[in-house]
């Protein structure tokens, strides 16, 4: 399902402007935060500055691509009555973290986060207790930095022992940033956009044992960590599903399928994605329509 603006409202957006901040209307124009770019924090600054709230709401559909709201394949309405929902964002995009680096011997099977089968295209990393926050940073993209030089890695398995800021890398990835004969060196990191979602939408795996009364299913493939995944009931409602620590979100409730599914991610940005099977084949990977936005 694609996320539409429409030409009237576009060309309201276009229009607006309020004398404490600046005229928004495309491209950098709308950049409130002067950062380059358009995103869930041009909106938060643009309310902090007083925007009246009928152009708020035109500034996040904007952002959102809601337009005039969703439809079905049947040409009925999704309920578009979102809007960012700021209690999600964990923090500005770009912040640096701090903490000791050291390394493991283990393979790529295994994690804590139960993201097999896990490419070896991907350096693999273990995460401290305290930033994994139960599995709110499961799959996350780093970009690891230390004395020798930066590399990217994903987010696989827990560091149970470390503090907040703590990485245990890949025995392999370790000496690309620090020498091996080290050990235990400072690291710093930061969360980046996951490559393999530039050109590929948001996928989904159901977990083992999963039936229409009772099921388990990641998001994967997500160009941002996920903060919360829900799910369309009958009533035409959105229904917050439960995350476990091991990654996987679980009902009791969702019955058969096909589901609409809303997706926010740590910095509060939302997908809509329809049409998604249920499956009792836990090595299947199903494919999406959507990918969150840069």
């Amino acid at each position: 399902m694609k996320k539409i603006l429409t030409a009237a409202a576009a060309a309201i957006v276009t229009a607006i402007s309020v004398s404490s901040v600046p005229a928004f209307s495309a491209g950098t124009a709308m950049d409130f935060t002067g950062d380059d770019r358009v995103d869930v924090f041009d909106l938060i600054r643009a309310r902090e500055n007083g925007l009246e709230a009928e152009k708020l709401g035109l500034m996040a559909d904007f952002l959102l691509g809601a337009g005039d709201g969703f439809k079905d394949e049947a040409g009925e309405d999704i309920p578009n009555d979102f809007t960012i929902d700021e209690s999600c964002i964990l923090e500005p995009k770009g912040t640096i973290h701090t903490g000791d680096g050291t390394y493991y011997g283990g393979g790529y099977v295994g994690g804590c986060a139960m993201l097999d089968p896990v490419s070896t295209d991907y350096w693999i990393v273990a995460m401290n207790l305290a930033d994994y926050n139960d599995a709110q940073l499961a799959g996350a993209y780093l970009e690891v930095t230390g004395e020798l030089g930066t590399i990217n890695m994903l987010v696989t398995d827990l560091l149970p022992e470390g503090k907040k800021g703590d990485l245990d890398l890949y025995v392999d990835a370790f000496p690309l940033i620090a020498p091996k004969e080290k050990g235990r060196v400072p690291v710093s990191w930061k969360i980046v956009p996951l490559d393999t979602a530039e050109n590929a939408p948001v996928c989904y795996k159901w977990k083992e044992g999963t039936t229409e009364f009772w099921c388990g299913v990641q998001v994967r493939n997500h160009r941002y960590p996920i903060t919360k995944l829900e799910y369309l009931n009958e009533n035409g409602e959105f229904v917050e599903i439960k995350r476990r620590p091991y990654n996987y979100f679980e009902s009791m409730e969702m019955g058969k399928g096909p589901f609409t599914f809303r997706i926010t991610d740590i910095y509060g940005q939302v997908i809509v994605d329809e049409n998604i099977p249920l499956s009792t084949d836990d090595t299947e990977i199903i494919q999406g329509h959507v990918q969150f936005p840069k």
